[in-house]
C-alpha cells in the first residue's frame, strides 16, 4: 500500500531509536446497502468508496507516563472514543506500558464519513505496530467493536478504492469484501458537508433501521443489478455514464426507503440536498447522501467538471454560508503506517 511501510521495517525503525508510530486513516464514502432487511436472503452488503484529501491522524509514542493530546476541539471531542479503543487494545493485547496519545487530526464526527471505524482502526494499528503485535484489521475491529453492518470502512482502511462487501454473516462475521476497484484517477469527487447537522449513529441510528419498512424485495434485486451491471463495470472500464446511472439509481431508491427517518428527505441536511440535486441537475454527476448523512457528494469525470458544478452552485446561490465544500480524488490506497519522532509534550 502506498505510504505504508513494511511491518518489519517499522519495527526495526522503533527499535533502531525512532519514537512512535503515525497512522493516517482516510475517509470513505458509504454509498448505499443492497438489501438492508435482508428480503432477499442476507442483510446490508454495503458499497463504499475511499477518498482521499480528508483523514485521521494518530500518533502514539512510548511515555513516562500515560498522557493525550489533541491538535484541536474537533480532535479533543475525539478523545474519549480514541482512549476507550487504545484501554481495548491494551486489554486483548496484555501491554500496559505508558504511552502518549495525539490525535493530530480527525475525521468529522458523525458526518457520514467513517470516522467512527477509521479512528479504532487508526488506534488500534498504532498500537500493534508499537508493541510488534501482528494484528489484522479485521482482529482490530473485533477488539474495538467496529464493522457490525458494514465492512467497506475495514477494507477501505486496508486498500482504498472503490469496495463491495456481502454483509455481515448471520453467525455475526464481518463482512467479506466482494469486489475492490481502483476508481479512474481521473474522476472526483464534489463533498458538501454540513456542521450543524449530525447523522444518525450508535443507539439512535440502530432505532431509526427498526421504524423503516423493509426495503422491498424488488427495490434489493435492482440495487444489485445496478452495482453489478452499471456501476462496478463503469469504475473498471472508465465509462463514466453507466457508473453515475447506476449510481443514481441506486440513491434514488435509497434516498426514498430511508426518507420516513430523515424528515421525509432524501438528505439529511436540506441545505445539502440542495447543492447536490442543483449539481445533478446540470452536470450528469453521480448524486447521494454518504450514509446516514449530512455529507452529500457528486462524483464527476475530471477535476475540471467537479470545479464548474461547484462555481455553478455557488453561482447560482445554492451555497448556504455554513456548508463545507471540497473537490477531492479516490483514494486507491489505504491507510499510511509510518514512525514518528517523540517524544511529545502535551
Amino acid at each position: 500500500m502506498n505510504g505504508t511501510v513494511d511491518p518489519g521495517l517499522l519495527v526495526s525503525a522503533l527499535n533502531a531509536g525512532a519514537a512512535g508510530v503515525r497512522v493516517q486513516a482516510p475517509g470513505r464514502l458509504h454509498l448505499g446497502f443492497l438489501d438492508p432487511a435482508a428480503t432477499l436472503g442476507r442483510r446490508f452488503g454495503s458499497l463504499g468508496l475511499v477518498v482521499d484529501g480528508i483523514e485521521t491522524i494518530v500518533e502514539l509514542r512510548p511515555a513516562a507516563h500515560d498522557s493525550h493530546s489533541a491538535a484541536d476541539a474537533a480532535a479533543r471531542a475525539e478523545l474519549p472514543r480514541a482512549l476507550a479503543h487504545l484501554h481495548a487494545m491494551r486489554s486483548a493485547c496484555g501491554r500496559h506500558e505508558a504511552v502518549h496519545l495525539h490525535l493530530a487530526a480527525t475525521l468529522p464526527a458523525h458526518a457520514g464519513l467513517g470516522s467512527g471505524t477509521q479512528l479504532a482502526l487508526a488506534v488500534g494499528r498504532a498500537c500493534a505496530g508499537l508493541w510488534g503485535q501482528p494484528l489484522s484489521s479485521l482482529q482490530i475491529a473485533a477488539i474495538t467493536g467496529r464493522g457490525l453492518r458494514s465492512g467497506v470502512g475495514i477494507a477501505g482502511f486496508d486498500q482504498g478504492g472503490l469496495l463491495l462487501d456481502g454483509g455481515p454473516s448471520p453467525d455475526g462475521r464481518i463482512a467479506p469484501l466482494l469486489a475492490r476497484l481502483a476508481l479512474p484517477e481521473a474522476w472526483r469527487v464534489l463533498l458538501v458537508l454540513d456542521p450543524r447537522v449530525p447523522g444518525l449513529s450508535g443507539a439512535e441510528e440502530k432505532a431509526a433501521l427498526a421504524t423503516l419498512a423493509p426495503l422491498p424485495r424488488e427495490h434489493s434485486a435492482r440495487i444489485c443489478h445496478e452495482l453489478l451491471m452499471r456501476v462496478l463495470p463503469g469504475a473498471a472500464e472508465a465509462d463514466f455514464a453507466p457508473f453515475a446511472a447506476g449510481l443514481n439509481q441506486v440513491q434514488q431508491l435509497l434516498g426514498a426507503h430511508f426518507a420516513p427517518a430523515q424528515q421525509g428527505r432524501a438528505f439529511a441536511s436540506a441545505a445539502v440536498g440542495r447543492v447536490i440535486e442543483a449539481v445533478g441537475a446540470n452536470s450528469g454527476a453521480a448524486i447521494g447522501q454518504s450514509s446516514w448523512g449530512p455529507t452529500g457528494f457528486a462524483v464527476l469525470p475530471s477535476e475540471a467538471a467537479a470545479d464548474a458544478a461547484l462555481q455553478s452552485a455557488r453561482a447560482a446561490g445554492h451555497l448556504d454560508p455554513a456548508l463545507s465544500c471540497r473537490v477531492v480524488s479516490g483514494r486507491n490506497h489505504g491507510a499510511a503506517v509510518t514512525t514518528c519522532p517523540g517524544p511529545r509534550t502535551p
